[in-house]
């Protein structure tokens, strides 16, 4: 019954429709949209369904889809096609991504089309331009704080730079992911400055409130985000003389997605990117996007079904392209971003592995995989279409978010434990020649983050300084144990410019104001391409690093049980320096690789015939997948060297 009353309604929405797009061929389009309405009538319904308005915003839904699919060009529909008939295109294990910022990384975005071929090099087919929105000079927390979600930042390019790029990967198979800051605008952001103005359509758009008896309401239950910079979750508007919702910085207003409104205005803004050759787009913010007096505001129920009312909407028009959950969140709560009670992911398929990435920093300061390995037992299942992006460093902090029940199994006393951690990083523990900076110190609680690029905090900028050869190698082969791990893993490895070559912190962003108090600055490098050329010379650390993390990249596209499909089996080896895991083949029950790490400063052995005989695996015919040679055996025991990996299989 409901269903024909949804149908019902978009045929009364159809009959609606402009002239202009009603003489149109939209037969794919109204396919999809006919497919698809009844779940996005349900979930619009249950987002706004009690406001007198409801049916009109429906209407206004409907015609900024078909709008959208109007403008589609027919290349990225032909794309769309593709995805449709091979929709586990992205599970593949032939998919290597790569996070930079334009202006550091090559200037511009023209620039980043110079490097095309220094990326393919590497491996990387799936490229992560970071946010490039226009935002207002000054602090804009890393480009972040979007003053207009239509404009390129004119530093680093055009909209129509944005096309060509797109077009440019496109041709050489390689895919781009832009970034929209889906939870907040900047303060300067045209519906910022009309609601400043005085009008009231769009200080509906945000949380505004003419007292402090709402905001101290929600303050009671909310944690802090930037409690250095940014204590509060409210800031008073002396133009406005009102208090606005700020949860991240003073200059981002949080968006009112309980206003129908808001949704429509950033499903187009998503669909605009996506028509301008997206093939991923990464939602920022997402756990933050419902926010609730008596909760802490994150992670809410209705969270999820407006990222399932875009992925429907998506769906329509654009059903080739991907979402990106940043939800740095328990894991717990994160796996719920994949989809609520699914099979398939109904709201972002591909999740940062902010937990995964965690337990590896912990495991480099432990030198055991304890907590490690416990972590991810504890890790849910994700969904069949999902998947995971894992990385070892990214643009934004390290956090060490653990669960403290994890902790404790570990064998740790929680608070203790991450006091130990960031004072490792820092530099701060005996012994430790890690070069990191504090990042959100809590005067309150003591709870910090970690700044720092991969290479300073693993050693090397030390053993740099120091000139000591053994020190260099062991930095070295501790930053390929990482990427060894998150391009074996399942999911889709994201590399981080700069870590190819061993870029150190860069503490230029002392000298911009803008910048100076955002530790997180240290790891956002220039990249010095006279440094890139020396990955041609034998024997430096950037030829190591370089054509270590290209020979990992080629032999994953070559091996499918690399492919994410649920095909990954945990072994506890009785050695806590060790962290291995079974891939194997879905389509091949004989083809499997055992992923072995070693995060211990000296050699460790392993009893292969203690392992058991897991999936016909013969532990007697070993070749090392990354190194192309037969790992070290003594008798029945496989020796592992300091912080090295193997992938070992026993195919020929």
């Amino acid at each position: 019954m409901y269903e024909q009353v949804s149908h019902s309604l978009l045929n009364r929405i159809l009959d609606q429709f402009k002239p202009e797009i009603r003489q149109r061929d939209l037969r794919h389009f109204y396919t999809r949209l006919g497919a698809n309405f009844y779940a996005i009538h349900s979930l619009f319904h249950k987002l706004y369904g009690k406001r007198d308005d409801f049916e009109q915003h429906l209407v206004r839904l409907a015609e900024v889809l078909a709008t959208n699919y109007i403008q589609r060009r027919r290349e990225l529909k032909a794309v769309d096609m593709e995805r449709e008939d091979d929709h586990n295109w992205f599970l593949s294990q032939e998919w290597v991504g790569m996070a930079l910022y334009a202006k550091q990384f090559a200037g511009d975005l023209q620039g980043i089309g110079k490097h095309l071929g220094y990326l393919q090099e590497l491996g990387v087919n799936m490229l992560h331009v970071m946010p490039i929105l226009q935002c207002p000079p000054g602090a804009s927390d890393g480009g972040y704080a979007v003053s207009d979600y239509r404009d390129v930042d004119p530093e680093v390019g055009s909209v129509d730079d944005v096309v060509d790029l797109a077009g440019r990967l496109h041709a050489r198979d390689m895919l781009l992911i832009l970034d929209v800051v889906v939870n907040h605008v900047s303060d300067q952001h045209e519906w910022a400055q009309r609601a400043r103005a005085g009008e009231k359509t769009y200080q509906d758009y945000f949380y505004i409130f003419p007292n402090r008896e709402i905001p101290d309401m929600f303050e009671e239950t909310m944690p802090e985000i930037f409690p250095e910079t940014s204590p509060g979750n409210f800031t008073w508007d002396d133009e406005m003389g009102q208090w606005v919702m700020t949860v991240f910085n003073h200059y981002q207003w949080d968006l009112n997605y309980g206003n129908p409104a808001v949704f429509i205005e950033m499903l187009d803004v998503l669909l605009y990117w996506a028509n301008r050759g997206a093939g991923i787009l990464r939602l920022d913010a997402v756990a933050f996007l419902w926010k609730k007096i008596g909760t802490t505001s994150q992670n809410e129920h209705e969270a999820h079904l407006i990222l399932q009312l875009l992925k429907d909407c998506c769906q329509v028009v654009a059903p080739g392209v991907l979402f990106i959950a940043e939800a740095i969140v328990a894991p717990v709560e994160i796996i719920r971003y994949f989809g609520e009670d699914a099979v398939i992911a109904k709201e972002c398929e591909i999740a940062y592995n902010a937990t995964f990435m965690a337990l590896l920093w912990d495991a480099v300061a432990t030198r055991n995989t304890r907590l490690l390995e416990q972590g991810i037992r504890s890790l849910p299942n994700k969904l069949d279409r999902a998947t995971w992006l894992n990385y070892v460093r990214c643009h934004d902090d390290i956090g060490l978010g653990f669960d403290d029940a994890d902790v404790i199994r570990a064998g740790y006393e929680p608070k203790a434990h991450r006091q130990f951690l960031l004072d490792y990083f820092t530099g701060n523990f005996k012994g430790s020649l890690a070069r990191g900076l504090p990042f959100g110190v809590n005067s309150k609680s003591g709870d910090a983050r970690i700044s720092g690029s991969l290479a300073s905090l693993v050693g090397l900028e030390a053993a740099l300084e120091s000139g000591l050869e053994d020190a260099i190698n062991e930095s070295v082969d501790l930053i390929l144990l990482l990427h060894g791990m998150i391009m074996s893993f399942g999911g889709i490895p994201l590399l981080y410019y700069g870590d190819e070559i061993g870029m150190l912190n860069d503490f230029s962003y002392m000298e911009d104001e803008a910048k100076a108090h955002d530790t997180r600055w240290i790891h956002r490098p220039v990249i010095d391409w006279n440094k890139s050329e020396l990955r041609h010379r034998h024997g430096t650390p950037e030829q190591r690093l370089f054509e270590g993390i290209a020979r990992m990249s080629a032999v994953r596209k070559s091996t499918p049980a690399f492919a994410d499909f649920n095909n990954r089996e945990l072994i506890a080896t009785g050695n806590e320096h060790l962290f291995a895991f079974m891939r194997s083949n879905p389509l091949d029950m004989n083809d499997n690789v055992l992923v072995i790490g070693n995060f211990d400063g000296g050699p460790q052995s392993l009893n292969l015939a203690e392992l058991g005989n897991r999936s016909q695996f013969e532990y007697g015919r070993l070749r090392d997948l990354y190194s192309g040679e037969a790992p070290s055996l003594f008798k029945d025991q496989l020796i592992i060297p300091p912080h090295r990996f193997y992938w070992l299989t026993d195919q020929g």
